[in-house]
């Protein structure tokens, strides 16, 4: 009866030990699960804050850069990213879509003036990462139309060139700004190479280059092209602003000087100057040039044009087997070469040039020479010198001393007039040493032994040495291509690129710069006043009588003063 009394006891005890094992776990199962409900849900909360906040930071960050961009267009919200396309054209004026027209047109930009824009590279840094303005390479620009097609704008070379100066992404994309730009007034430049500054009126034809400008931008590299020759010159500084406009203001412009050696410049085109009476030693390689420029004043000019000196440009080379040319112009023709200069010698080895002028009152000036290699590397030594002239015409001598004699008789072979008394003797010393060229026109008497050197081009019948001849055709009869398409011997070539090649150079006589020529101008009138096209362009141009008021076209202005005013 005990056994069993203890064994119910006992099972009643376990079963009572049981339940409350399992009643503790079920009450730590329960605890667990609250405590893991609440960290979820304060993880939950927390999340919640944190999307709030970055949602609340974007938003101030979205509203600081609309309010940026408001201040930067002075009221104006236009920002866009376009993927960047190049085109061929001058000067700062990119192409937008037509949508950007009608959104800048809602927002009244129109009415504000002329549009300029910000752009600035953007990059992706991470794989998949948000886009990131690249603050680094920004530049400025100007509107030329709306025509690009959707979602992409095209820059001209300029602006490219700015932008993506070290490499060029694959898909190339920019972020455009409206922005109100203040006008400019003052500019501080300076060229990437030497050779600039020896451009006559180099400050003209800088403002040339930027009339095709609507902005200028700190460390932008603005290109000045002059011919066929291209400078680069680096914005330095501008006031009052670090972009700033360029249209319709006077800009204060600072050119500081190069900092290239001109020892250093062998493959540019560089001036060095060369003062009259004194000798400058060089060399010169095969194919390449070297530059020199020298002065003439007023006084000696004078001189030159009434006849009683000459200017006088010598280069003595030495006998190792190079040889040079000598190309020389008058500025404003800055750089000579084979087929655009004024004066040429290819004489072999040393040589003299005395300068002619075509109008004496086109003397006094800056010159300048081209020293070509023409074959192998040359050793030269060049002067520059004001020679007085043999008070002795030419021709004096030659009509004093050769008077006829009335006893005299002409030589079958020579054909010189000898004495009656020793003509026979003459003639038969003549035939066995002397022998005249049978070339048409030419006649020169030459000793026997010299007579197989002489030779004439079968083209231009000019004589020369032997040793002469292969440079002469190289030289003269060698088809040159000009830049314009036309392809022409040397003496044509000189000749097109110097009265009706549309790509030379020509001061207007209307604007003052150096401009391209062009090609004949449209009206007759203009052809029979020698004008080029560039000139009929320009000079439609109508400005105020200074003496009646009424607006009047440059090129008729003369003809307006004689027939109205009775002017001279």
């Amino acid at each position: 009866m005990d056994f069993e009394l203890r064994q119910a006891r006992e099972k009643l005890e376990r079963e009572q030990r049981e339940r409350m094992q399992r009643a503790k776990a079920k009450a730590e199962r329960e605890r667990r699960a609250k405590a893991e409900a609440a960290r979820r849900q304060e993880a939950l909360e927390a999340s919640h804050r944190e999307r709030r906040l970055d949602a609340a930071r974007v938003q101030e960050e979205a509203d600081q850069k609309m309010e940026e961009v408001m201040q930067l267009g002075k009221g104006v919200s236009f920002s866009h990213m376009f993927e960047a396309l190049r085109y061929d054209g001058p000067g700062d004026k990119i192409k937008l879509p037509p949508s950007s027209f009608k959104e800048l047109s809602d927002e009244g930009a129109l009415d504000k003036g002329p549009m300029y824009f910000r752009l600035s590279k953007v990059r992706d840094t991470v794989p998949g990462a948000t886009m990131e303005q690249d603050t680094e390479e920004a530049t400025c620009s100007g509107v030329l139309e709306f025509t690009a097609r959707e979602g992409s704008a095209e820059l001209p070379l300029h602006v490219w060139n700015n932008l993506f100066r070290s490499d060029t992404p694959d898909i190339p994309l920019i972020e455009v700004k409206y922005v109100s730009l203040p006008k400019g007034t003052y500019a501080k430049l300076k060229p990437e190479g030497a050779g600039f500054s020896d451009l006559p009126n180099h400050r003209a034809v800088l403002e040339t280059a930027l009339r095709n400008h609507a902005t200028l931008s700190e460390n932008d590299i603005v290109v000045v092209n002059y011919g066929l020759l291209q400078y680069k010159l680096k914005v330095l500084e501008l006031k009052p602003a670090s972009s700033v406009s360029v249209l319709e203001t006077d800009v204060e412009v600072d050119i500081e000087g190069s900092d290239s050696v001109l020892d250093n410049e062998e493959n540019q085109h560089v001036l060095a100057p060369l003062a009259i009476g004194k000798v400058e030693s060089s060399v010169v390689e095969e194919g390449k040039f070297r530059y020199y420029k020298f002065s003439v004043e007023e006084s000696v000019g004078e001189k030159v044009a009434s006849g009683r000196v000459n200017i006088e440009v010598k280069i003595d080379t030495d006998a190792s087997g190079g040889d040079t040319d000598i190309y020389v112009s008058r500025h404003p023709l800055v750089f000579p070469t084979q087929h655009r200069h004024e004066w040429s010698s290819h004489e072999m080895g040393s040589k003299v040039l005395i300068l002619k002028p075509r109008d004496s009152n086109l003397v006094s000036g800056v010159y300048s020479i081209g020293v070509y290699g023409f074959k192998g590397t040359s050793k030269y030594q060049l002067s520059v010198a004001i020679k007085d002239v043999n008070g002795q015409r030419i021709g004096e001598h030659a009509s004093a001393s050769g008077s006829v004699d009335a006893n005299s008789v002409l030589c079958s072979n020579c054909k010189r007039h000898i004495a009656s008394r020793s003509a026979h003797l003459h003639e038969a010393y003549c035939m066995r040493h002397n022998v005249a060229c049978p070339h048409d026109g030419c006649g020169v008497v030459l000793r026997k032994e010299e007579a197989a050197d002489h030779v004439h081009c079968n083209k231009c019948g000019r004589a020369f040495q032997q040793r002469e001849m292969e440079k002469h055709m190289k030289v003269f009869h060698e088809p040159l291509q000009c830049p314009c398409g036309v392809v022409l011997e040397k003496e044509d070539m000189v000749q097109h690129q110097s009265s009706t090649c549309p790509l030379r150079l020509i001061v207007c006589r209307f604007c003052g710069d150096t401009v391209h020529a062009g090609g004949e101008p449209v009206d007759a009138r203009d052809r029979l006043r020698n004008m080029c096209e560039h000139e009929s362009i320009c000079g439609s141009r109508t400005a105020p009588c200074d003496s009646c008021g009424r607006s009047v076209m440059l090129k008729e202005m003369d003809i307006h003063l004689i027939a109205v005013h009775q002017k001279s």
